[in-house]
């Protein structure tokens, strides 16, 4: 077996809506008229912390493909005020949010048990609005949603393998940026947070064996597995992993954007700034080089995102153990690519209809989990009812 990251075709059924006259397509995907079909014509249930879990229209894998969405679009119409991380989002939220993805994790753990035989995914996006909205890679919905994703090993090992020097790949560009220029100073901030049931592992124990991914990313195997997914303690660990990853990303850009900058407003662990970081040489040398080369490169600068940007991950490799990995998001790879799969996207509604049905039977089952557990009511669309299923 050849190790190397992977790209396979995945068809779907062209989204029958149309774009206003005159308005780009990420424009308009970013309207509370695209989320209204978001949820007529996707939607599986929803609740009054207004989490919509849909299936994903254009998606990455036919096996199993859901998303949950915080859709504010309706109480808050100006997309770049939405919150677009998960430290953004109000406490009692995040509490049914999280209860949320334990269910969805727990099902995909207990249907597609065989880690040799499936590749489980479970991973939220920073959609940072700090971009233009036609700038490339920008994405297409401004409101902080996260995925479940399931792939066939066999057939991400008889697919082609993808382009290593994809940029959209974790291991190239600015993706590795802090592994590459300071990767002591990188660990050392983030062995500074108290965590003790995420334990940092790096190279091939975190790796996935089929495509040699995650590259040039920190991360950290889950003790106890799922038992301790299913605790309170892993996800205050969870969002420690995010606030520490943030909070090194906006120092670092502030000392980039401005020589001996403060330590940021509203950071959440100013003292290990402060102690790890702002009499560090390494870490200030390292963004006095992105600083320079921004003067001189405007195509340079254009691709920093100034506000932290990241895909946070958990996943199960074939061994059966569970990691947490999170990257500096900086030019827009999909939340796939974290583990070397390329997802190429098809239009081809007939094939997309060949795996439908059992695609929307997981589904609909996983809801029924989340109705059983009072964390929503069923939504019914053209493709599926609304009642509860036995």
């Amino acid at each position: 077996m050849t190790t190397g990251p992977r790209e396979i075709s995945v068809p779907y059924r062209p989204i029958p809506l149309g774009i206003p006259e005159g308005m780009k397509a990420n424009e308009f995907f970013n309207s509370t008229e695209n989320l209204n079909d978001l949820v007529h014509n996707n939607g599986l249930l929803q609740n009054p912390e207004n989490l919509l879990l849909y299936r994903k229209a254009i998606g990455h894998s036919n096996l199993f493909d859901a998303s949950i969405i915080y859709n504010t679009s309706k109480l808050i119409l100006d997309p770049l005020g939405r919150p677009v991380r998960r430290c953004q989002v109000p406490t009692p939220v995040i509490n049914v949010w999280n209860r949320m993805n334990q269910v969805l994790i727990g099902y995909m753990q207990q249907t597609f048990d065989d880690p040799q035989r499936y590749l489980l995914m479970c991973g939220e996006a920073s959609l940072d609005a700090t971009w233009p909205l036609t700038s490339p890679g920008v994405p297409s919905i401004r409101m902080l949603h996260n995925h479940f994703i399931v792939f066939e090993q066999a057939r991400l090992e008889a697919a082609e393998m993808a382009d290593a020097n994809n940029p959209n790949l974790t291991d190239g560009g600015q993706h590795s940026l802090f592994e590459s220029t300071m990767h002591d100073v990188y660990h050392e901030f983030f062995d500074s947070l108290d965590l003790q049931l995420l334990n940092p592992f790096v190279g091939e124990a975190s790796q996935l064996a089929l495509t040699g991914y995650p590259q040039g990313l920190p991360c950290w195997k889950i003790c106890g597995g799922m038992a301790a997914i299913d605790t309170v303690q892993f996800w205050r660990e969870y969002d420690i992993i995010l606030k520490g990853f943030i909070d090194f990303y906006r120092t670092f850009f502030s000392q980039v954007s401005t020589r001996n900058a403060a330590i940021p407003d509203n950071a959440f662990f100013p003292e290990q700034i402060s102690d790890k970081l702002l009499y560090n040489n390494q870490f200030l040398g390292a963004a006095k080089v992105v600083r320079d080369k921004c003067i001189v490169d405007a195509r340079y600068a254009n691709l920093i995102r100034w506000q932290p940007a990241f895909k946070q991950l958990i996943y199960r490799n074939q061994e059966g153990d569970w990691f947490v990995t999170i990257s500096q998001n900086s030019i827009g790879n999909a939340i796939t690519e974290l583990l070397g799969v390329v997802v190429n996207r098809v239009p081809d509604a007939s094939a997309y209809e060949a795996a439908e049905a059992e695609l929307i039977e997981h589904l609909l089952r996983v809801r029924q989990r989340l109705i059983e557990a009072d964390l929503g009511e069923a939504i019914a669309t053209p493709h599926w009812p609304g009642e509860q299923v036995a």
